[in-house]
C-alpha cells in the first residue's frame, strides 16, 4: 500500500500532520532561542520548496479542470440546463459568502482582536509589502483580460487564466463533437497534473513542518502571544461556517446527513488544511463530491469554479476579522458604513481571491475600499504576515469544505444527487484517470 493511500486514511493522516506541526514548532522555537540561523534557513527552504511545488501545478490544473467542467455539462440536458445550474451555483456562492462575512464581523466585534497590541514590524517587511500591487476594483477589471495568451500563464496571472479557461470551455461546449480531440487532450493533461500532485501530497507533512518551523524561527513568542486574539477570532469564525452554516444547509436544503458528509469529505478537508491550497486540493475535492453522489458532470464544473471563486475563509471571514484587527491596531474607528463595504467586497469581490496569494489581494481590496492609508495597510499586513500560515490552514479548509458542500446540496435540488452512491461505503473510481484505484471516502 502506497504512502499516499496511507495518508488518505483520516487517522493516519491526522497523526502525521500533528507530529509535523509539533516538530516544526519545536524546531523553529529552538532555532529562535538558540540563534541557529542555519536551522531557520533550512526550515524556510523546506517550506518554500513545498509551496513552490504546489504553485507549479495550480495553473494547468485550473485551466484543464474548468474546460473539462464546462464541456461535461453537455450531458446534463442542454445549454438551458447548464445556464440554470451555473446561475444557481453562483447565487449560492454569493449567499454563503454573505452569511460568512456577517459571522466574521460579529465574531470580530465580540473578540475585538488587536486591542492593546502594539507591534513594530521590521522596515524590510513593510517596504516589501508596500511595494506590492494592492487590490482595487479598477485593477481587478483591468487585469481580467490578458494582453497576451501565453503571458498570462508565464506570469502566473491566475485570474486571467480563469477568464481564458471559461472562454475556451464555452467555445469547446458550443463546437460539440468537433472539439472532442481538444477535450481529450485536456483530460490527459488533467490526469498528468493529478499524478504529479499525488507525489507532492506525500511531502505534505515535511512541507508543513518547514512552513510552521520558519514562522516560529522568525517570530518566536511574537508568533503566538500578541496575535492570539486574531488567531482565535479567525478560527472561531471559520469553524462556525464550517460546522454550523454548512451542516444546516446540507441538512435542510440538501437533505444530506452532515455526519455522512464530513466522513466522506474529511480527507480533502485535512489535505486542504495542510497544503493551504484550494488549487492543490482540487482533484481530491472534485472526487469527493462524486463520492457524495454528485453527478460527475456537474461536479467537474462546480468544484473547479468554486476553487477559483468560492472562498468563505479567505474572502469573507478573514478580511472582516483582519480589518477589525488592523483598525484596532491603529486606533481607527469603523462605522456602520464601513461594515457594509466589507460585506459588499466579500460578496462581489471573491473572484479576486483566486490563486495561492489570494488572501493578500482580498485583504488589501477590503482595506482599500475602507479608504485606509497605504502605510496603515502595509504595516497592518506586515504585522500579521508571520502568522499567516497558521491562519491560512483554517481558511483553506473552510474554503474547500464550501467548494464541496455547495455543489452537493445544489445537486439535490436539481435531482443530480445519487443516494445510492451517497450512502455507499465503496467510492466510485477516479474521474478521468487511467489509474482506477478508488479514492478512500
Amino acid at each position: 500500500m502506497s504512502l499516499l493511500r496511507s495518508y488518505s486514511r483520516p487517522k493516519v493522516f491526522g497523526l502525521v500532520v500533528v507530529v509535523a506541526l509539533v516538530l516544526g514548532a519545536v524546531l523553529g522555537f529552538v532555532a529562535k532561542q538558540a540563534q541557529l540561523s542555519w536551522l531557520g534557513t533550512t526550515l524556510e527552504t523546506i517550506g518554500t520548496i513545498f509551496a513552490n511545488l504546489l504553485q507549479v501545478t495550480v495553473l494547468p490544473l485550473v485551466f484543464t479542470a474548468i474546460v473539462l467542467g464546462i464541456t461535461s455539462l453537455r450531458g446534463l440536458g442542454g445549454a438551458r440546463t447548464a445556464a440554470r445550474l451555473g446561475g444557481k451555483t453562483v447565487l449560492w456562492f454569493a449567499t454563503t459568502s454573505f452569511i460568512a462575512v456577517l459571522i466574521g464581523i460579529v465574531v470580530g466585534k465580540i473578540i475585538n482582536p488587536g486591542t492593546g497590541v502594539s507591534l513594530k514590524p521590521d522596515s524590510a517587511t513593510v517596504q516589501k509589502l508596500a511595494s506590492r500591487d494592492q487590490g482595487s476594483w479598477l485593477d481587478l477589471v483591468n487585469n481580467l483580460i490578458p494582453s497576451n495568451l501565453f503571458e498570462a500563464f508565464a506570469d502566473g496571472e491566475i485570474l486571467q487564466v480563469v477568464v481564458i479557461s471559461l472562454a475556451v470551455g464555452l467555445a469547446a461546449y458550443s463546437l460539440g463533437d468537433r472539439a472532442e480531440p481538444f477535450v481529450r487532450f485536456n483530460k490527459v493533461v488533467f490526469d498528468l497534473v493529478q499524478k504529479v500532485l499525488s507525489w507532492i501530497i506525500k511531502l505534505a507533512p515535511i512541507g508543513v513542518l518547514g512552513l510552521i518551523g520558519h514562522a516560529f524561527a522568525t517570530y518566536g513568542d511574537k508568533f503566538v502571544r500578541p496575535l492570539l486574539s486574531l488567531i482565535v477570532a479567525v478560527y472561531i469564525g471559520t469553524l462556525l461556517v464550517l460546522f454550523v452554516v454548512y451542516p444546516l444547509l446540507l441538512k435542510f436544503v440538501g437533505k444530506v446527513s452532515p455526519a455522512l458528509f464530513f466522513r466522506k469529505a474529511w480527507t480533502a478537508i485535512q489535505f486542504a488544511f495542510v497544503s493551504r491550497s484550494s488549487g492543490a486540493t482540487l482533484p481530491l475535492a472534485r472526487q469527493t463530491a462524486v463520492n457524495l453522489g454528485v453527478d460527475p458532470g456537474y461536479a467537474s464544473f462546480a468544484v473547479p469554479l468554486g476553487t477559483t471563486t468560492k472562498m468563505d475563509g479567505c474572502a469573507a471571514v478573514y478580511p472582516a476579522v483582519a480589518s477589525i484587527f488592523i483598525a484596532n491596531l491603529f486606533g481607527i474607528h469603523l462605522g456602520f458604513g464601513d461594515y457594509v463595504l466589507i460585506v459588499v467586497v466579500a460578496v462581489f469581490g471573491a473572484i479576486a481571491t483566486a490563486g495561492v496569494t489570494g488572501w493578500f489581494t482580498m485583504l488589501t481590496l477590503t482595506l482599500s475600499t475602507l479608504n485606509l492609508p497605504p502605510e496603515v495597510i502595509a504595516t497592518g499586513i506586515a504585522v500579521i504576515y508571520g502568522i499567516d500560515p497558521i491562519l491560512d490552514m483554517m481558511r483553506t479548509a473552510t474554503n474547500v469544505t464550501g467548494q464541496i458542500a455547495i455543489p452537493t446540496w445544489i445537486a439535490r435540488t436539481e435531482n443530480l444527487l445519487d443516494d445510492e452512491v451517497l450512502h455507499s461505503h465503496t467510492p466510485p473510481p477516479l474521474l478521468d484517470s487511467e489509474e482506477r484505484e478508488p479514492v478512500p471516502a
